[in-house]
C-alpha cells in the first residue's frame, strides 16, 4: 500500500472545483456581478464583488440579508441571466493545464468528481464544452447541497460518489472558501493561482501556478 514522503495514504481519488480551477471563467463573473449591483444603484468595490467568488450566492445573501433589500434570489437569478447574455462580457477561458492534468488522471485509471458552486447547467456545459465531460464519475453542484462552500457537505458528497474516503481524495481548488472546504472535509487540498495570490491560498497543502506542476500521486510539485 503506498504512502506519501510524510507518511500518509497516497491518494485514490480526485475532486476539481470548476470556476478558475478548470476555466478562467473570474472576469466575466465579476463583471456580471458589477452590473447587476450597478442595476440596483447599490455602491459596490471588489471587496464586495469578490464575496461571491467561489461560493453560491444564496449563501453569501445569508449573511448579509439587506444586500439587495427585498429582492429575492430568483428574481436576483433571472437578472444574472439576462446581464449574461450581453455580448461584450469578458469571454471564459478553459486552462490547458488543468486540462492536461485532467487527462492524465484519467489516463492513470483516478476516479474524478466536479464539486462546484454554480448550477448544473453550467457545469455540464463547461465540462462539455472542454471535451472532459466523460471523465467525470459524478457532479456535485450548487442545488445538490443544502450548505456551500466552505462548509465540506460538498466534498464529502463527491468522495461518496467516487467511493474512496476522505484521507484518499484531493481537491483542486482556486479559491479561500473551496480551500476551507476540502481542509474542512479532511482532503488534502491542491490551490491554483488562477483568481487569488498565494498570500490567500496558504491554508492549502501545496499552492501552483498552473496544475500540470503536480506530481500525483505524491502531491508535491513536479521535478523539473
Amino acid at each position: 500500500m503506498g504512502v506519501t514522503a510524510s507518511g500518509g495514504h497516497l491518494p485514490r481519488a480526485a475532486l476539481f472545483d470548476l470556476d478558475g480551477t478548470l476555466i478562467d471563467s473570474e472576469p466575466r463573473s465579476i463583471e456580471t456581478w458589477r452590473r447587476l449591483f450597478a442595476a440596483h444603484g447599490l455602491p459596490y468595490d471588489d471587496s464586495v464583488v469578490r464575496r461571491f467568488m467561489g461560493r453560491r450566492g444564496p449563501d453569501v445573501i445569508a449573511e448579509d440579508p439587506d444586500l439587495f433589500g427585498n429582492t429575492t434570489w430568483e428574481e436576483l437569478i433571472a437578472e444574472l441571466r439576462e446581464i449574461g447574455r450581453a455580448p461584450d462580457l469578458p469571454p471564459v477561458r478553459h486552462l490547458p493545464e488543468s486540462v492536461e492534468f485532467l487527462r492524465r488522471l484519467h489516463a492513470q485509471g483516478v476516479p474524478i468528481g466536479l464539486v462546484t458552486s454554480a448550477g448544473r447547467e453550467w457545469a455540464e456545459f463547461a465540462l462539455s464544452d472542454m471535451g472532459v465531460r466523460e471523465m467525470f464519475g459524478g457532479l456535485v453542484t450548487a442545488a445538490d447541497v443544502v450548505l456551500g462552500k466552505p462548509d465540506p457537505q460538498g466534498y464529502l458528497a463527491g468522495a461518496d460518489i467516487l467511493g474512496h474516503p476522505p484521507e484518499r481524495t484531493v481537491v483542486f481548488e482556486d479559491t479561500p472558501a473551496g480551500i476551507q472546504a476540502g481542509g474542512h472535509a479532511g482532503m488534502r487540498v491542491v490551490a491554483v493561482t488562477t483568481t487569488h495570490p498565494r498570500a490567500a491560498l496558504g491554508q492549502a497543502d501545496l499552492v501552483v501556478d498552473h496544475l500540470t506542476e503536480v506530481d500525483w500521486p505524491q502531491i508535491r510539485p513536479l521535478a523539473a
